[in-house]
């Protein structure tokens, strides 16, 4: 690692400079040579039997002069190379005790070219004191290499979280929003490194909503085209019932009307559709008023039509205490603020599709209530009911439960526009033992 490499050149360097002292210490003598080791100097190069230091002369390399016989020579793949250290680990053994050591040898020439003699110079340590150093190194550099790396950490994320923050918050200006409102980014509250981009999600935007705001004028301008000769096709048809005597010529023009009245609902409920737009003139009128009022008139109006398909139609309205004890038949208020005209029609629609779908013979009941900080309007029958897996589906435009019944599949997708344009929230469930409710909940005025 990279403490051991560090302590192992501190350490090689020691032992290169102790075997240059010692070589100096070596002088011819004759056709030998001589060592000039004080006692002493030996004495103290084995005095730490912790951390000893072995050191053998072998002149030629390998006959043995001076030092420990116990340190083993280079590996024979080393080539000798003269004044210059070779180091390497081994091992010293003395009876049955094995200490590992690190060796630097040095390869040295003394005398005349001709009467040169080749000498080898081994000086070796146990490796306890490069151990320790190391563990020191380690010691020392991993704490502050720790808090280095930490701190650059935390630089590097405060810059990158920095740097990512415009995009951050024009993210947040895109995901908070609606999936249909198409208004522009206020380009002067968008960051400077991101206004480039929030001009050109602009330009997308404004191309987006102008071609969603032509398809709705087309469909609002086409039912308006055909509202006025469907009714005139509807009455037409009537008359001629009333005049028909021929039972087959009846049955043509009694299905000519029944495709007249779909349609004529059909282009009803898309204009309806279109008012409930954001974009509509005719979403932006808002008033306070008493949705528990409304109810009662919209279901009043609808008792004749479910008395004529044999349904009971009630509705179920809190009552307000007269002050004398006794309560008034006179329904508690639910203050609600949005379009009058379009809460209208979003409790027309459920009790409508109440009506048109519960069958002969169920019971059709409007609840106004107000909960907390909700009003609710829920509109529930003993009817056949609807299967869970299809509660969801029912809300997408033109989905049709049942392709019986005079229902374009709109109904209560224009009931779940309204309701979510006023911060509410329109939910089904299912009526035990049979049948289906539909709960509309709004915010209560403040």
């Amino acid at each position: 690692n990279l403490a051991a490499r560090y302590a192992n050149v501190a350490i090689d360097r020691s032992l290169y400079l102790a075997s240059m002292a010692l070589a100096r210490q070596i002088k011819p003598s004759g056709p030998g040579l001589y060592i000039d080791l004080p006692k002493a100097a030996q004495d103290i190069i084995e005095a730490d039997p912790d951390d000893r230091v072995y050191y053998m002369v072998s002149s030629p390399p390998g006959a043995f002069l001076i030092g420990n016989h116990q340190l083993q020579l280079p590996p024979p793949s080393v080539s000798p190379v003269f004044d210059k250290p070779y180091f390497y680990d081994a091992i010293v053994s003395q009876g049955n005790a094995k200490t590992p050591v690190r060796i630097a040898a040095l390869y040295l020439a003394r005398g005349e070219p001709d009467r040169r003699q080749v000498m080898l110079v081994q000086i070796a340590k146990s490796r306890v004191s490069r151990e320790q150093l190391a563990r020191s190194i380690l010691i020392d550099t991993a704490l502050p290499l720790t808090a280095l790396i930490l701190a650059m950490s935390l630089i590097v994320w405060a810059g990158i979280r920095a740097g990512l923050a415009p995009l951050a918050r024009l993210r947040d200006a895109v995901g908070d929003r609606m999936p249909n409102d198409l208004t522009p980014i206020e380009i002067e509250s968008a960051p400077a490194e991101v206004r480039a981009l929030a001009m050109a999600l602009n330009a997308l935007l404004a191309a987006v909503n102008e071609s969603v705001a032509g398809q709705r004028r087309f469909i609002s301008d086409a039912a308006h085209q055909l509202r006025t000769p469907l009714a005139g096709l509807k009455s037409q048809t009537e008359i001629a019932l009333k005049e028909a005597s021929d039972p087959a010529l009846r049955a043509r023009l009694e299905r000519v009307h029944e495709s007249a009245t779909r349609s004529a609902h059909l282009v009803n409920q898309l204009l309806t559709l279109a008012r409930a737009e954001p974009e509509s003139k005719a979403a932006m009128g808002r008033s306070r008023f008493d949705l528990a009022k409304v109810a009662q008139q919209l279901t009043a109006e609808a008792v004749p039509r479910a008395l004529s398909l044999g349904i009971d139609l009630g509705v179920d309205l809190g009552v307000v205490d007269s002050g004398n004890g006794r309560e008034t038949d006179e329904p508690a208020p639910v203050w609600v603020e949005g379009n009058l005209s379009l809460i209208r029609e979003a409790v027309l629609n459920l009790v409508d599709n109440a009506i048109r779908y519960a069958g002969r013979g169920s019971d059709v009941t409007v609840s106004v209530l107000a909960e907390g900080a909700t009003a609710t309007v829920e509109v529930s029958d003993t009817g056949i009911g609807l299967p869970v897996a299809q509660h969801a589906l029912v809300f997408e435009r033109f989905y049709r439960a049942s392709p019986e019944g005079s229902g374009c599949g709109l109904g209560l997708p224009i009931v779940k526009e309204i309701v979510e344009r006023h911060g509410g929230s329109v939910t089904l469930g299912s009526v035990i033992p049979r049948g289906l409710k539909v709960r509309l909940r709004l915010p209560l005025a403040v």
